[in-house]
């Protein structure tokens, strides 16, 4: 087939949209940067209209957007269709009990709970975890030691992030199995089309996830203790308006995402490794590449691939009318793979000089973890490369998890030697 044939074919094959355009479909999950360099060439502004969004996959239009301050996130301003309502729950009929973790809140009170919290998240503060951090990784490496092939999920990139928060929050550590559970649960909630089924799993882990921050919320009323509930406990009794709700929000949003992006940070870095063992043996041969090697496997393969806006007027987007209120969905992963920006973009390179991506999202609502997930990933594959630098695929390929807006492995087996 010529190339005239082939742009021929191309033009007459439908324009994915939809379900189509989340992990939920086979080809967008498995092959995902190939699926969004199709929609770039062919639809970079697509009007989803299944899902009630635009899609956008250009570079500068998802950075114009993350970084446009008049743009809101409160689903209760979106139109009845919109994308956000589906995946917040925020339906008209229950807009009046519907309320915003700070993930999904707009000005003033997002900057009020983000300032909340934001101490305990800079880079000078999550530094003094390093010592911790690794500690953690120690005891996990420790227990691989006696196996040949592992789950590096369950063993590793699932428990690392799950016990460095639940320390941060001070809650008992033998208690991680629920957290992961709970964790993994709630995030299911991004599912636009969840059965009810799903919908009543994440409503009972949700349920318990809230009923156990008010229990330790509780108890750091009696005796306040060096950690982030007693933090936010103290922000609310010098004057802050943070209540009870807001508290247990907090460390809901923490936790969930302390341990499912990290995770997929930690699994999807690990493939890429191991996919490219060239880059392996570069990075065991000069550890000191670990920091731009994470911000290369950020930018690959990006462990949450989308994030959302409203207009709150009616805007152009390249050349297309949006209409307030519309879901703006900004594809990180598409933006991170953009041939415009970054030479050969498909290509996993440790050194590469330009290491700047969306992986985190940006503008004013960058995610606040991201010192924190920096710090867990090059501490944590560091340690695994030099414990195991032999490592090689597993008996059996990854599985990846089935969730629209995050992409990472529910199982990555691994041989360790």
């Amino acid at each position: 087939m010529t190339g005239k044939d082939a742009a021929a074919a191309d033009r007459a094959t439908p324009i994915r949209t939809g379900i189509g355009l989340t992990a939920l479909d086979e080809a967008y999950r498995e092959d995902l940067y190939r699926v969004l360099d199709e929609m770039r060439t062919r639809d970079p502004v697509h009007r989803d209209r299944e899902l009630g969004r635009i899609f956008l996959t250009r570079h500068d239009d998802v950075r114009a957007v993350l970084r446009d301050k008049t743009l809101h996130v409160d689903p209760r301003h979106a139109l009845p269709d919109a994308y956000i309502r589906l995946i917040t729950g925020a339906s008209v009929e229950a807009e009046n009990t519907f309320e915003p973790s700070m993930l999904f809140s707009d000005e003033p009170d997002h900057r009020r709970l983000r300032g909340l919290v934001s101490q305990a998240f800079n880079p000078r503060a999550i530094e003094t975890m390093r010592g911790r951090i690794a500690a953690i990784a120690e005891e996990l490496l420790n227990a691989m030691e006696d196996h040949d092939e592992v789950d590096l999920i369950a063993v590793f990139a699932g428990p690392l992030p799950t016990m460095v928060i639940a320390e941060m929050l001070g809650v008992p550590l033998d208690r991680r199995d629920d957290f992961k559970r709970w964790s993994d649960d709630v995030v299911l909630g991004f599912d636009p089309v969840a059965g009810e089924e799903t919908k009543a799993r994440i409503h009972l882990s949700g349920e318990a996830m809230r009923g156990f921050f008010r229990e330790m919320i509780a108890r750091r009323r009696e005796a306040l203790g060096n950690d982030l509930i007693s933090d936010l406990i103290r922000a609310e009794e010098e004057g802050s308006s943070l209540d009870n709700n807001e508290i247990v929000s907090m460390c809901t949003l923490l936790l969930t995402a302390g341990n499912v992006t990290t995770t997929d940070l930690i699994g999807n870095g690990v493939h890429a490794l191991i996919a490219h063992p060239d880059q392996m043996t570069r990075l065991r041969d000069n550890p000191g590449l670990i920091v731009n090697a994470v911000e290369e496997m950020l930018r690959y393969d990006t462990p949450v691939t989308d994030s959302g806006r409203l207009p709150h007027h009616d805007m152009t987007i390249g050349g297309c009318p949006v209409e307030a209120g519309r879901s703006l969905s900004t594809s990180l992963a598409a933006a991170n793979h953009d041939p415009a920006v970054y030479p050969e973009p498909h290509k996993f390179d440790i050194e590469r000089q330009d290491t700047h991506h969306h992986a985190f999202g940006g503008g004013t609502r960058m995610c606040l973890g991201a010192p924190l997930a920096r710090l867990e990933a090059q501490i944590g594959i560091a340690m695994l490369v030099t414990r195991f630098p032999n490592m090689t695929p597993g008996s059996k390929p990854g599985r990846r998890r089935h969730l629209p807006s995050f992409r990472g492995f529910e199982t990555l087996l691994v041989r360790l030697r």
